[in-house]
């Protein structure tokens, strides 16, 4: 975690290293098999690792394009970067980029490398929704993000996934030249597709597991830095309630981004919120009550 007055979450910093080892682990195996059954190694660990290099080095900019997010100044929003002014004074920490996406789904996202190389988005959505203590307690959240730098791991473990999904649907388009000519290709590409899809399930558990927990840490590091856990469940009760009236197809639009919103874009009755990337709203809520009440006894 980077030098900030947020709170260190030990169990946080344990997961994230847990999770990269495990990445870590999978490249390797991922890497090993496709340079041992491919015809086309050395082109498709190219690809692979370019890939892999472009998502994680261009990342802030791809998470805000893929939102139609645009940076912006704070003559365009001075409210919002007075808001993240204050909070980053308060944590002690580098400020990020500032973004606006022009959309009515109410959420929040940070991406980026590093605390120096980050964005912390705002949805149009949220900020007619929220109050001003409110939307302070959403970009709290986001900050933490970006000091705990698990925004960095989730994006690695992201891109695997991606990759592994890629070659598992379009694999055969790569091989089927060379394997013509091999009497063993088609097994070989049969045992490629099915390393890619263990890979790709691995990585998704991987993403869920830290995912999860990571929100869980931003909601305390973000309510004791500004002493206001009140707000961020106001917050997220809002951001919750509206979600089911945002049209189903404006969900699937942004589904992708899911792992990085303060809030999952999904409707509460949907299938897909059994597999979220999040932990449950009364689960988030609970702790929150909790951190109130530790504030209380302090005070």
């Amino acid at each position: 975690m980077a030098r900030t007055r947020f709170r260190r979450d030990r169990g946080l910093s344990w997961r994230m290293g847990t999770v990269s080892l495990g990445l870590g682990a999978l490249y390797v195996a991922f890497g090993a098999v496709l340079i041992y059954f491919s015809g086309s190694a050395v082109i498709g660990l190219v690809i692979t690792l370019g890939l892999a290099w472009g998502q994680w080095y261009f990342s802030d900019s791809l998470a805000l394009k893929s939102m139609g997010a645009k940076v912006v100044s704070p003559q365009q929003a001075p409210e919002l970067h007075a808001m993240i002014d204050r909070l980053v004074a308060l944590a002690d920490m580098p400020k990020p980029r500032v973004a606006i996406a022009v959309t009515d789904i109410p959420n929040a996202f940070a991406t980026g490398r590093t605390p120096n190389h980050s964005a912390v988005c705002v949805t149009t959505g949220i900020m007619q929704r929220l109050d001003a203590d409110e939307l302070e307690g959403v970009l709290a959240h986001e900050l933490a993000h970006v000091a705990n730098r698990d925004v960095s791991v989730m994006t690695v473990a992201s891109s695997l996934g991606l990759l592994a999904g890629f070659i598992t649907r379009w694999g055969f388009y790569f091989g089927g030249g060379n394997n013509r000519n091999n009497n063993n290709g088609g097994p070989a590409f049969i045992v490629v597709f099915l390393v890619s899809v263990l890979v790709y399930f691995v990585s998704f558990l991987l993403t869920r597991a830290l995912s999860r927990y990571r929100e869980l840490s931003a909601d305390r590091s973000g309510s004791y830095l500004t002493g206001r856990p009140s707000k961020l469940a106001s917050a997220l009760m809002k951001i919750s309630g509206d979600m089911s009236r945002i049209p189903n197809r404006d969900l699937r639009d942004v589904q992708s981004m899911n792992a990085f919103f303060i809030a999952p874009a999904l409707n509460g009755e949907s299938v897909a919120a059994l597999m979220s990337t999040h932990p449950s709203l009364d689960r988030r809520l609970a702790q929150l009550s909790q951190i109130s009440a530790d504030l209380s006894e302090r005070g």
